[in-house]
């Protein structure tokens, strides 16, 4: 039961993280569209940065403590480069330069997308795969 609370834990990590990638990459698809100035959008996008790449870091040593050895090593790309961003001190959306970066800033967070629903859909794999190992334990 424990496994499948902490694949539970682990699932709405992973969805927190969703919520975030999503919202600065339709941030990015206002400004493109000009809904929005470049301002609000670089502030808007800055302020979920630090919360997602402490998010992301968190479900790392999760992982690792909880034991799930395979999951971390999955998880470790991308929190070196989350880490790497933050060390050269490009987390954050500059308001002068948006415009420019548009598009990288676009591939950059749907590549972190598809990574994280990766992650999820194996997180939703093993959640599943424990629930029903549970039940076989039970009868």
């Amino acid at each position: 039961m424990n496994e499948v609370l902490a694949w539970l834990l682990f699932f709405f990590i992973l969805i927190a993280l969703l919520v975030m990638i999503v919202f600065q990459l339709m941030c990015l698809a206002d400004l493109e569209f000009d809904y929005i100035n470049p301002y609000d959008s670089a502030s808007r996008i800055n302020k979920v940065v630090l919360p997602e790449f402490i998010t992301q870091g968190v479900l790392c040593f999760l992982f690792l403590v909880t034991g799930h050895w395979f999951m971390s090593l999955l998880c470790v790309p991308y929190l070196y480069y989350n880490v790497k961003l933050y060390n050269q001190r490009q987390h954050l959306v500059d308001v002068t330069e948006i415009f420019n970066l548009l598009n990288w800033e676009k591939k950059e967070r749907l590549f972190k997308l598809g990574y994280i629903i990766l992650l999820l859909f194996m997180c939703l794999f093993w959640m599943i795969y424990n629930a029903l190992e549970d039940d076989g334990h039970s009868i």
